[in-house]
C-alpha cells in the first residue's frame, strides 16, 4: 500500500501551535455570532445542512454509500471538486471525502481551507451513530482521537512536521508544553527536562515509529494507536542511547546485569571505556573508583539500574549519584550532621552521655531496644529476624490501617532477678513482635507497592498473581498483632499468675481462619514468585531494590514468605517450654495445656486442609491431562490414591498393546489411554500455558462396577498381569479387561490389596481380601510375551485401520469364551484358587450352554466385529 502521508506547508498556519488556541477562536466567534442573533430576535438563522461530497474513489465505495444511509447525510460523487469548492451555496455546508491525502486534489482542498475528512472517520461515526465530526484540519481516521501529544529531542523540523501532521490526520491534539493533560511524550532522546517530568508523571514514553505504525494502519476501523500489545513495542527503552558499564558486582550478577541491559535497549562496556555513559556500582563493595571519572560519566548506584526497570523508563541520575567516603560532597553532608563545634574533649563528653542514657534505658526496660536490636540480645532471645525500624519501614501507610508501628511502652524497671517462666515469656514476645515486623515488612514494602494504583511503567504483577503470592498475609498480621499487644501489656504489668495461655487460646479459631489458606498454597505463591521474577523484568527489579533495604534482613521475599509456615510450630515449643517452667498451683498451667492442645488441633487442621487441597489439585491435574476427562471426576469428596501405568491385553478398552493409565479414586477408576496425535499447548485467559494432554479419555468406572480383581499367575509367557471383571448397568453380560503393569513400583500385590480396599469402602464390605481371586493365564487366554514387539505393534496399525472398515458391519455381538470360562471357574465354591482338576471340570459346559457356543470359525470371523460393537455401546458411568 502506499504511502498517503502529506507534509501540509507550515505558510498557511502553525503546526505546532496549541490546538486550544484555535478552539478558542471557534468558541470566541461562536458567541458572537449568538450575541448578533440574540440582538435581532425577529430575523431567523438560515438552516444549514451538511452534504457529503464523495470524492473520485471514495465516490466508488459502496460500505462509504451505506454508511452515509445510515446516518442520513446526503452525498454527491464528484471527480472535480472545483465547482463544489468554489460554489457559493448557504443551504449547504460541502463536507469532502477523499481517500488519498498525497492527491493533488486534496492538496487543493487544504489551501481552499474546505472541511476534508478520510472514508475511515465516515465509517467509524456510523458505527458509532454519531455526525460527522466538525473540525478545521483534515481528519483521515480515528486511530488517535482524544490523544494529547507532545514531542522532545526532535533536531529536524522536516520529521517534526511529518509526525505532527499525521497525528492531526488520525484525530490527535498537540501540545507544544509538558503538563499533566499530555497522554504520551514522543522522543526522539531521553535527555530534557520535559523527558523527565513524564517519567516523574508516568507519562508513557513512545518513540516516532509510534506514529509512523500507527498511520499505516489507519483503514483498519478497529485499530487504536492506544492498543497495549501495539503500543508496547514502541516503548522507549528504559536505556535507550546508554552504555553502562559494571564496577564491584561479581561475575554472575555482572553478566546478568549486562543481559538485562541488553533486553532493556541498552548497551555496555568494559569499566574504564570512554564511551559509557554510566558506570553503574555496587556501593557495599566499592569504596573507590579504580580511576577518575570524566564529567559526562554518570556514576551512579545499583538502585538507579533497578529503579529504571522497575518503572520502565529511564530514572533520574541525581538521586542515585555515587559519592566515595572522601568526596566534597559526602564531607558536606557529614558536616552537616556534625555538632558544629570545634572542641573534640565536648563531642567525646556528648558521646558519653548518649551512650549512658542507652544503657540506663537497656537496664530499665525489659522490651528490646526497638530502633537497633544489638546482635548479642537477637542471639540470646533466639528471635527469628530482627527488623529494625528505619524512618522508611516507620512510616505508617493510610491505606494499611491494620499496621501498628507504634513504639513499646516503658512503664515499671525490670526486677534484679527474673525467673525462667518469665524468661520463657519474654522469648515468646520478642518472638512474636520479630514476627509482627517481617509481616509488617512484607505487607508495607512488597504488597502494597504492587497493588498501588497509577503505578509508573503500569501494573508491575496482574491482580490474581499479587493475590496468589501474598494469600492471607494481612489477615494474618492483624491477628498477631493482636496477640503481640496483649502480651505487651501482660510483659509491662508482668505477674506470676499472668495467663499467656489464654491470650494464645484466645485467637485460636482465628488461626484456623487464617493460616489454611496460606499453608495450603504456599508452593503456588513461592512457584509465583520465582515464575514472576524469571519471566518478568520490572518485578525482578523492584524485588532486587526492596529486598536490598534493611528492613528485609538480606532476605529474599521467598525466604520472608516461609515465616508463617513456621511461626505455629515455633509458638508451640515456646508454651510448651513455659509450661516446664509453671508451677502446679499456677492458674496459667491448665491454660496452657489447653492452648498447647488447641495449636496441636489447628495444626491437625492445616496439615488435613492441605491435603485435601492438594487433593483437590491433583484431581485438576488429571483433568487437564486426559483429553475428554468427565466432569463429574471433579468432587468434593474425591481424592487421588494412586496411578498406574499399564498395556492393554485385551481388546475391549482399546487396541491390545496400547499403554494404558490408570487412575485409581477413591471410589472410581479413571481408564486414559496414550494419545497417538498431541495437540498444541493450552492457554487460560490469564496468559499461563499449560502442557498438551497427552492422555485419551476411554472410562470413568464406578468401583461399585467392578466385580472381582483377577490376580494373574505368574508363567514364562504372562507376567505382571491382572485382570477385571466388571459389569455396566447398561450391560446384561459381564466384560473382562486385562492388564500388564508396566513398572515395579507399586508391586502387582500391593496395587490390587489397595484397589479391592477402595472397593471395599465403596460397596460397604469389610473382607476386602476376599475380593481378590488367583488365576491361570491359560484359563483367560491372557500372555505378555509379544505385547510390545515390532510385529505386535504392526498388527495393532493394521487392525486399527481394519476398524474403521469393519464398524459400520458390527451388528453381532458374540461373547468371549475366555470370558464364560473366567466366570464358570470363579462361580464354583473354591474358586479363590482353583487347582487343575478344578479347571478341567470347570471346563465342561451343559449341553444347553454348546448349543449356542458357534463353532470356531464363526467365533474368528465375529470376535473382531463384537469387539468393535461392544466399544461403541458401552458406557461406564
Amino acid at each position: 500500500m502506499a504511502d498517503n502521508s502529506v507534509l501540509v506547508p507550515a505558510s498557511s498556519r502553525s503546526l505546532l501551535a496549541d490546538s486550544s488556541v484555535l478552539e478558542s477562536k471557534i468558541a470566541e466567534t461562536s458567541k458572537e455570532n449568538l450575541f448578533t442573533g440574540s440582538a435581532d430576535a425577529d430575523e431567523e438563522m438560515p438552516q444549514v445542512e451538511t452534504r457529503v461530497v464523495l470524492v473520485q474513489d471514495a465516490g466508488r465505495n459502496e460500505a462509504l454509500l451505506k454508511a452515509l444511509e445510515e446516518i442520513k447525510h446526503p452525498c454527491v460523487t464528484t471527480e472535480s471538486v472545483e465547482e463544489y469548492a468554489e460554489a457559493d451555496a448557504p443551504e449547504f455546508e460541502n463536507v469532502f471525502v477523499i481517500s488519498d491525502f498525497q492527491h493533488p486534489t486534496f492538496r487543493y482542498l487544504y489551501k481552499a481551507e474546505c472541511r476534508v475528512l478520510g472514508p475511515p472517520i465516515v465509517l467509524f461515526c456510523a458505527q458509532k451513530g454519531e455526525a460527522l465530526p466538525f473540525t478545521s484540519r483534515p481528519l483521515y481516521c480515528a486511530s488517535m482521537l482524544n490523544l494529547v501529544l507532545c514531542f522532545t529531542g526532535f533536531r529536524k523540523k522536516e520529521e517534526l512536521v511529518k509526525l505532527v501532521t499525521l497525528v492531526h490526520h488520525m484525530g490527535g491534539i498537540i501540545r507544544k508544553d509538558f503538563s499533566s493533560k499530555v497522554t504520551h511524550l514522543v522522543a526522539c532522546s531521553t535527555h530534557g527536562d520535559k523527558f523527565r517530568v513524564a517519567v516523574s508523571l508516568g507519562t508513557p514514553i513512545m518513540k516516532a515509529d509510534w506514529i509512523l505504525k500507527a498511520w499505516e494502519k489507519r483503514n483498519e476501523l478497529d485499530f487504536c494507536a492506544t492498543d497495549e500489545e501495539f503500543k508496547s513495542e514502541f516503548k522507549v527503552s528504559p536505556f535507550q542511547d546508554c552504555i553502562l558499564s559494571f564496577l564491584g558486582f561479581s561475575d554472575e550478577e555482572r553478566v546478568s546485569m549486562e543481559e538485562m541491559t541488553i533486553m532493556q535497549g541498552g548497551q555496555f562496556l568494559p569499566v574504564g571505556d570512554e564511551n559509557c555513559t554510566h558506570l553503574v556500582v555496587e556501593e557495599n563493595s566499592v569504596k573507590d573508583l579504580p580511576f577518575e571519572p570524566p564529567k559526562n560519566l554518570y556514576v551512579v548506584k545499583q538502585e538507579w539500574f533497578w529503579g529504571s526497570i522497575q518503572m520502565d523508563a529511564r530514572a533520574g541520575e541525581t538521586m542515585y549519584l555515587f559519592e566515595k567516603q572522601d568526596s566534597p560532597a559526602l564531607k558536606k553532608s557529614v558536616s552537616m550532621l556534625s555538632l558544629n563545634t570545634p572542641s573534640s574533649n565536648r563531642k567525646k563528653r556528648r558521646l558519653k552521655d548518649t551512650l549512658a542514657q542507652i544503657t540506663r534505658e537497656t537496664d530499665i526496660s525489659p522490651f528490646p531496644p526497638r530502633k537497633r536490636p544489638s546482635a548479642e540480645h537477637s542471639l540470646s532471645m533466639g528471635s527469628l529476624l530482627d527488623i529494625s525500624n528505619t524512618p522508611e519501614s516507620g512510616k505508617s501507610l493510610s491505606d494499611t490501617p491494620k499496621i501498628s508501628t507504634k513504639p513499646n511502652k516503658i512503664l515499671t524497671p525490670v526486677p534484679q532477678t527474673q525467673s525462667a517462666r518469665w524468661q520463657v515469656a519474654m522469648e515468646l514476645y520478642q518472638t512474636e513482635s520479630n514476627y509482627v515486623d517481617i509481616l509488617t515488612t512484607i505487607v508495607q514494602l512488597f504488597q502494597v507497592p504492587l497493588e498501588k494504583e497509577g503505578q509508573v511503567g503500569g501494573p508491575i504483577l496482574a491482580p490474581e498473581e499479587i493475590k496468589t503470592i501474598f494469600a492471607s498475609i494481612p489477615e494474618i498480621l492483624d491477628v498477631h498483632t493482636k496477640i503481640k499487644d496483649d502480651l505487651e501489656k501482660m510483659m509491662i504489668d508482668w505477674a506470676e499468675t499472668k495467663s499467656i495461655g489464654e491470650v494464645i487460646l484466645c485467637y485460636s479459631k482465628d488461626f484456623v481462619k487464617t493460616y489454611p489458606p496460606f499453608v495450603n498454597f504456599f508452593e503456588m505463591s513461592k512457584e509465583t514468585i520465582i515464575k514472576c521474577e524469571r519471566l518478568k523484568p520490572r518485578f525482578h527489579a523492584f524485588l532486587k531494590i526492596n529486598q536490598s533495604k534493611p528492613e528485609c534482613g538480606r532476605q529474599t521475599l521467598v525466604e520472608l514468605m516461609i515465616r508463617p509456615v513456621q511461626r505455629l510450630p515455633s509458638v508451640a515449643l515456646l508454651l510448651n517450654d513455659l509450661k516446664k517452667h509453671t508451677s502446679e498451683d499456677n492458674p496459667d498451667k491448665t491454660m496452657l495445656e489447653k492452648a498447647i492442645e488447641s495449636l496441636k488441633e489447628v495444626m491437625t487442621h492445616i496439615n488435613e486442609d492441605k491435603r485435601k487441597t492438594e487433593g483437590q489439585r491433583q484431581i485438576f491435574d488429571v483433568v487437564y491431562e486426559v483429553d475428554g476427562c468427565p466432569a463429574n471426576l471433579l468432587s468434593s469428596h474425591r481424592m487421588l490414591v494412586q496411578r498406574v501405568e499399564t498395556i492393554a491385553l485385551g481388546e475391549d478398552l482399546c487396541d491390545r498393546g496400547e499403554q494404558v493409565t490408570l487412575f485409581l479414586f477413591n471410589d472410581c477408576l479413571e481408564i486414559a489411554r496414550k494419545r497417538h496425535k498431541v495437540i498444541g499447548t493450552f492457554k487460560s485467559p490469564h496468559g499461563h500455558t499449560r502442557p498438551p494432554a497427552s492422555l485419551k479419555h476411554i472410562s470413568l468406572m464406578p468401583l461399585s462396577q467392578i466385580k472381582k480383581v483377577l490376580d494373574i499367575r505368574e508363567t514364562e509367557e504372562c507376567h505382571n498381569a491382572f485382570a477385571l471383571v466388571v459389569r455396566p448397568p447398561t450391560e446384561q453380560a459381564n466384560q473382562l479387561f486385562s492388564f500388564q503393569l508396566t513398572t515395579e513400583e507399586p508391586p502387582k500385590v500391593d496395587w490390587l490389596k489397595m484397589l479391592c480396599r477402595h472397593m471395599a469402602n465403596t460397596i460397604c464390605k469389610a473382607d476386602a481380601e476376599n475380593l481378590i481371586y488367583t488365576t491361570d493365564p491359560d484359563s483367560l487366554e491372557v500372555n505378555t510375551k509379544d505385547v510390545d514387539s515390532t510385529l505386535s505393534r504392526a498388527s495393532r496399525a493394521i487392525k486399527k485401520t481394519s476398524k474403521k472398515v469393519t464398524r459400520a458391519f458390527s451388528f453381532s455381538k458374540t461373547p468371549k469364551r475366555a470370558l464364560q470360562r473366567a466366570l464358570m471357574v470363579h462361580n464354583t465354591p473354591d474358586a479363590r484358587s482353583p487347582g487343575a482338576e478344578g479347571f478341567a471340570s470347570s471346563r465342561m459346559p451343559s449341553t444347553t450352554s454348546l448349543a449356542h457356543i458357534p463353532s470356531p470359525s464363526m467365533v474368528n470371523l465375529f470376535e473382531r466385529k463384537y469387539h468393535t460393537f461392544s466399544r461403541s455401546t458401552t458406557h461406564l458411568i
